[in-house]
């Protein structure tokens, strides 16, 4: 079973339910924002236009707002960047029930928005660890990946169900509701400034701090490129759509086999969660980010190669266990090797890391998948996953050594 012992601290328990609120909330607004720009537009690539402007604050200010955390408060800045986000969502709500119909506004809003949510998540993360004890890091890391994952199921399906019957306009309202929650719960938290006591204003030297420091920590840089090998080479959302109608038999427009395979890798991501009791008796958290991340790429190629639909999300499913157990350990290992002062930083690097790595893959797998086949680029992915994994881990032995104690 999973391993509930952070929850009896309470004010990691107020972080982590707020992040249930958050993980399902902000799943309705991603879904209503692309239905509402392609409404409008009628054309899709105005929905990839919005999803492209709406990573570049995403980028910009993770790598700032993991800077600001490290020289403030981080409970007044998750109070103010939640605010932001709850405001910007209720300005969504209002531009859609008023039909002003624009949608450079939408766009603008999401844009906003993705600017305090980019500021808000390097200030969540780096806060576990001034709220958890290090032998309970992972077990918290996996608490959160896993309101994360089940929020990433949940959200589209309410989403679904609710807007023929509520509208999509009051999506954002409801995000927006969920959202006074938790600045609540951010309320209710203890004080977190820097632990010099000295609050400053963060500039570009402190990002750029940041990556000497990432730089020079190997296992920190280990565990990031570990991640960008698993989504860069092994995700393979972009052909999801062709391979459900051209491998599983979806019709065209888009059918049952579609929304399986991209319900598959949360499914089975959130099923690994909730037995995750074991990770806490876990002490060589690099072997187990190294093992996890193979794990990946033996089950992308394991989905390449299947030809029945079941099969195929059988190993998605697998897929996304192992990256549950990728994102707890790897969580972990950023929370116990970051000291405090560069733990917000590092969590920015993360973020765009977690951001990026996916959409560079939807390109290379594209391009792949149009010049080779759906099976060979997917297949072609995992072995490069597992490939490149042993490679990394030659040149970058740290990662394989470090373990977690009590005392680090």
């Amino acid at each position: 079973m999973i391993d509930t012992r952070p929850l009896k601290i309470v004010a990691y328990r107020r972080l982590w339910l707020s992040t249930i609120v958050t993980a399902v909330g902000s799943q309705l607004t991603a879904v209503a924002v692309p239905k509402q720009v392609y409404d409008l537009t009628g054309s899709s690539a105005w929905v990839g236009i919005a999803a492209g402007v709406a990573l570049v604050p995403l980028l910009v200010f993770g790598l700032w707002g993991g800077a600001i955390a490290d020289t403030v408060d981080r409970r007044k800045l998750l109070l103010v960047t939640n605010t932001g986000i709850a405001v910007s969502s209720v300005l969504l709500w209002v531009q859609a029930a008023l039909d002003v119909g624009s949608v450079w506004l939408v766009i603008a809003l999401l844009g906003l928005q993705q600017v305090f949510f980019a500021a808000n998540a390097p200030a969540r993360s780096a806060s576990i660890a001034r709220l958890v004890p290090a032998e309970l890091l992972a077990s918290a890391g996996a608490l959160g990946s896993t309101v994360m994952q089940f929020g990433a199921v949940l959200g589209p399906l309410l989403a679904g169900a609710l807007m023929p019957v509520i509208g999509l306009s009051t999506l954002y309202l409801v995000d927006a509701v969920a959202l006074v929650v938790t600045v609540y719960a951010v309320w209710k938290l203890p004080p977190m400034p820097p632990l010099d006591g000295v609050v400053r204003r963060a500039g570009l030297r402190d990002v750029l701090d940041g990556f000497v420091y990432l730089w020079a920590q190997k296992v920190l840089l280990a565990s990031m490129l570990l991640d960008i090998i698993a989504m860069v080479f092994g995700m393979p959302r972009a052909l999801f759509p062709e391979m459900a109608q051209h491998t599983f038999g979806d019709p065209p427009g888009g059918g049952f086999a579609l929304g399986v395979l991209f319900a598959a890798i949360p499914v089975g991501a959130v099923l690994c969660g909730l037995t995750s009791g074991w990770i806490a008796n876990v002490s060589r958290h690099g072997v187990a980010v190294t093992l996890a991340v193979v794990g990946w790429g033996l089950a992308i190629m394991g989905f390449g190669l299947a030809g029945s639909l079941w099969v195929a999300a059988a190993f998605l499913a697998l897929a996304g266990a192992a990256d549950m157990v990728s994102m707890a350990f790897r969580g972990a290992i950023l929370q116990s090797a970051a000291t405090d002062e560069m733990r917000g930083r590092m969590q920015g690097v993360f973020i765009v890391v977690v951001a990026g790595g996916p959409r560079i893959a939807d390109l290379l797998h594209g391009t792949g998948g149009a010049a080779f086949g759906t099976a060979a680029a997917v297949t072609a992915g995992g072995v490069l996953v597992v490939v490149a994994t042993a490679v990394m881990v030659v040149l970058l032995p740290a990662i394989w050594r470090y373990r977690v104690t009590s005392a680090s």
